[in-house]
């Protein structure tokens, strides 16, 4: 048997040559499973992960940091927005509460005090504040604690 090679065609004279786009090269098979299987762990270890949270609590801490409390790192210095107005002992719930430029025309509270490790029964008695805000000032108390455990409390003062 005997193999034939013919000469490729001879281009017609009546019509212009055409480009055609060769067809890709195609992708190797490996690449292609190479890549399912690294979707598949990625996908197994977000699965793996949300199980996890849900059970141990991650959860909440990954809450928290979307839900992140603004004022958990203010200091002695720093100014406080807006708060709801409170008089006397009462206590009032805050959402939304901010750290901000003292020089702000947002500011109205000036941070004089912080007090760290306080239970919720410490926080609203406010004794820890008094070393902090003077006898002809109108003191408040700020804190962030949830029930059972410690957290941080910020004296603060109407800024003048």
């Amino acid at each position: 048997m005997s193999e034939q090679v013919a000469p490729p065609p001879a281009p017609d004279a009546a019509q212009p040559p055409s480009a055609v786009q060769a067809p890709p090269p195609a992708e190797p098979q490996a690449e292609k499973s190479g890549s399912k299987k690294l979707l598949g762990i990625v996908g197994a270890i977000v699965v793996f992960l949300v199980v996890a949270g849900l059970k141990f609590g991650i959860g909440s801490a990954i809450g928290n940091f979307f839900n992140k409390d603004e004022t958990a790192e203010a200091k002695v210095g720093d100014c406080i927005a807006e708060l709801p107005e409170v008089t006397g002992t009462k206590e009032e719930k805050v959402d939304g509460a901010k750290v901000v430029e003292c020089t702000s025309t947002d500011a109205v509270y000036n941070v004089v005090g912080r007090v760290d490790g306080q239970t919720q029964a410490q926080a609203r008695s406010g004794e820890a504040c008094g070393q902090y805000i003077k006898e002809d000032q109108e003191g408040y108390v700020y804190y962030s604690i949830e029930p059972g455990k410690t957290g941080y409390l910020l004296c603060l003062t109407k800024k003048a």
